[in-house]
């Protein structure tokens, strides 16, 4: 090795380390060779005289080119050497160990600083030197020049490949090559019909997720590749909504290829670069995009529609998507739109039993009169836009019914469908586990007894999926006669099911979003609004409404204000509350009353009373009567109805008044104590068999 009298015996006290390095995990794996060289520079490092001898290798499978991620083994090298412990280091080639000009000069100042040697399988550099720095700087700079050639060359020859179409890492599931290397669908018909049936389910509920859970509780399998036996096959698992989202943002079921939609790019990060990639680009800012390359699952503009669907479900901030569907109680939620400004309007709930939303917008908040473009209660908007759906589709409400029967049937038919392709898959998996396990020799239980398992196996899987079917045809029921007509006689009524307080608000904004594309809202004059509804087709309708007013949407009805203020000189507030509420009645915001609300409403209308109800002892219930006088309630009625007692009730469902003085009079203390010597209620006229309550 040339440069060997470099080597002083200082030198030789310290160690030499052998620095291994490979750019990928697929280097690692298949460049075998590569590392044996590498590793037999230690008898080259101890015939140079060394013998304490350091092997790093941990840097196997890192890149060292620019922003690439930190090198474990690089770094702690240079630790070695700012310790002087090292008076060698030795790698194969200068690339191996950098591929950057920072890393180079990092190098080479600490090796001269340090008294450190640098050296490659033909010769001994000594950094101190001017000569030997020299030819170090230049194979420096043809390492850095050799990986941005490579790496040039290498992107050239992908993109070429890609601009013909050709370029496939891995084909997604349903896709397979022909003999003659062209892109075909994969000829297994449950490959082709799971995959479909994923697109046909969107179709229907317009969500990633409900498509999820459907796939999920109908336990359909979808196909994802995996390795096996030397190729990539199509195998079958429960869906994941990961897989699900995939597929249906991928524009290759559109019968598209792309390339290069996920850019990569160098950022500066924390004091160093840092490769990553940006955000997908959409398939036609793609570096390569091809329409209509091969044969698609769906169209390009069904792909597009999906795209445009999943964008408005995602709701974020104020971004243009609507969101998917959920519970909330406000209509319009994620559709409505400032006319002003043009953000899209947010709702806002409060209290925990799901209030009726308001809708506000975010633009021009002022801050000294907390005011903002436009904001009003969600309630009365809804009943009114409920109107303009009402009118628009009830005239399609039949053709809906008709379309409603062929879905109904064709759901069933799809379970069926799918649950027959798996049991020919599997029966075609159990014959084949069967012939490997008969040609395998009986006497070799080792191999005998796993192939009889993995037969087993099969076969049970093949009784479930069958026992399936089984349960799916004995639970399926076609509908009937009457059921088709009452589906026909039920799209007559579509106003009353849109009404009707079960129909459930998801569905609502499922119909809404279906067939509205943004409503603009303005207040044009003060006290008025304006809406522009859009429709899906390009048709746009308008309506104006009075703007509502939170002070008397929510205001305690008068005629419930009469009943607390009639009540509210002797009785309490939980009294008047239960009285409130046998009537039916509730409060401005839709509540039961309580004795909270009653002292609220007591409040906010001025209206004096005590907490509790005030004890007269002139003045009895029915119940303190019936005790006073020792009869029953019954008996206290009946004085009521037959005119000998007085009662005055202030509200149905409200204690009855009975003064003491009435029960002290002479006529009803006389039918009283006839009734406690005979047992017998004796009014004039009138002759009631009453229990002897004295027995």
């Amino acid at each position: 090795m040339n440069g060997r009298q470099k080597i002083t015996p200082e030198h030789l006290t310290r160690r030499a380390i052998v620095y291994l390095r490979q750019s990928s995990e697929a280097q690692v794996k298949q460049n075998t060779e590569s590392q044996r060289l590498q590793y037999a520079l230690t008898e080259k490092a101890r015939d140079l005289g060394f013998q304490q001898v350091e092997v790093i290798d941990c840097d196997l499978g890192a890149s060292a080119g620019v922003a690439a991620q930190r090198r474990e083994g690089f770094e702690r090298m240079l630790g070695a050497v700012a310790l002087s412990q090292v008076g060698l280091i030795i790698s194969r080639e200068l690339s191996r160990l950098l591929r950057t000009d920072k890393d180079y000069c990092q190098l080479v100042e600490l090796c001269q600083a340090f008294g450190v040697l640098v050296a490659d399988e033909d010769s001994v550099y000594d950094p101190a030197r001017m000569d030997d720095q020299l030819v170090l700087g230049i194979k420096a700079t043809m390492s850095v020049v050799e990986l941005n050639v490579l790496r040039m060359r290498l992107r050239a020859g992908a993109e070429n490949k890609a601009k013909r179409g050709e370029l496939y890492p891995r084909l997604p599931p349903g896709y397979v090559w022909d003999p003659t290397q062209v892109v075909v669908k994969d000829p297994n018909l449950r490959v082709q019909e799971t995959i479909a049936l994923v697109f046909s389910k969107f179709r229907e509920t317009w969500s990633i997720r409900q498509t999820f859970v459907w796939l999920r509780e109908n336990n359909v399998e979808l196909p994802v590749t995996r390795y096996h036996a030397g190729g990539w096959t199509a195998v079958f698992q429960p869906a994941r909504i990961g897989f699900v989202s995939s597929v249906l943002h991928n524009p290759f079921y559109a019968g598209a290829y792309c390339w290069g939609r996920r850019p990569t790019e160098v950022a500066w990060e924390g004091g160093v670069l840092r490769k990553r990639t940006a955000a997908a680009l959409s398939p036609q800012q793609a570096r390569v995009f091809i329409p209509q390359h091969h044969d698609g699952y769906i169209d390009w503009n069904t792909f597009e529609e999906n795209q445009q669907m999943i964008r408005r479900n995602h709701w974020v901030g104020n971004s243009d998507g609507a969101g998917a569907p959920r519970s909330g109680r406000a209509l319009l939620s994620g559709l409505l739109r400032c006319g002003r400004c043009g953000r899209n309007l947010h709702v806002r709930y409060w209290g925990k039993a799901g209030t009726p939303g308001r809708y506000q917008c975010a633009g021009d908040y002022d801050e000294a009169t907390k005011s903002r473009c436009v904001g009003f209660g969600g309630e009365r908007v809804d009943r009114r836009f409920s109107d303009e759906v009402v009118a628009a589709l009830s005239p399609m409400s039949i053709e809906a019914s008709f379309v409603a029967i062929e879905r109904a049937e064709a759901k069933e038919e799809e379970g069926r469908q799918v649950l027959q392709r798996r049991i020919e898959q599997l029966t075609y998996e159990a014959q084949r586990a069967f012939e490997q396990y008969d040609q395998a020799d009986a006497r070799n239980r080792l191999v005998s007894s796993e192939l009889e398992a993995r037969w087993n196996t099969k076969l049970e899987q093949l009784e479930e999926a069958r026992a399936a079917l089984a349960a799916l045809l004995e639970a399926a029921c076609p509908l009937s006669v009457v059921e088709r007509q009452e589906l026909i006689e039920f799209g007559s009524r579509f106003a009353d099911a849109w009404h009707h307080p079960e129909c459930p608000i998801e569905l609502k904004k499922q119909i809404v979003r279906t067939v509205v594309e943004v409503v603009i809202v303005n207040e044009t004059s003060p006290g008025q609004l304006s809406f522009v509804v859009h429709w899906k087709g390009g048709s746009h309708t308008r309506f104006e409404m009075d703007k509502p007013n939170a002070k008397t949407t929510q205001r305690t009805a008068e005629e419930d204000l009469d009943i607390i203020r009639q009540m509210s000189p002797r009785y309490g507030e939980s009294d008047i509350a239960r009285v409130l509420n046998k009537l039916g009645r509730k409060t401005g915001k839709g509540h039961r009353w309580t004795s909270v609300a009653v002292r609220t409403a007591r409040r906010l209308h001025r209206i004096a009373g005590p907490r509790d109800t005030v004890c007269d002892p002139e003045i009895l219930s029915m119940q303190a009567a019936a005790r006073y006088t020792e009869t029953s309630d019954t008996t206290i009625k009946k004085l009521v109805d037959v005119g000998c007692l007085s009662m005055v009730q202030i509200a149905p469902f409200a204690p009855w008044e009975i003064r003491r003085s009435e029960l002290d009079s002479e006529p009803v203390r006389t039918i009283l104590e006839g009734l406690r010597r005979t047992g017998r209620l004796e009014i004039p006229d009138t002759s009631i068999r009453q229990p002897d309550l004295f027995q």
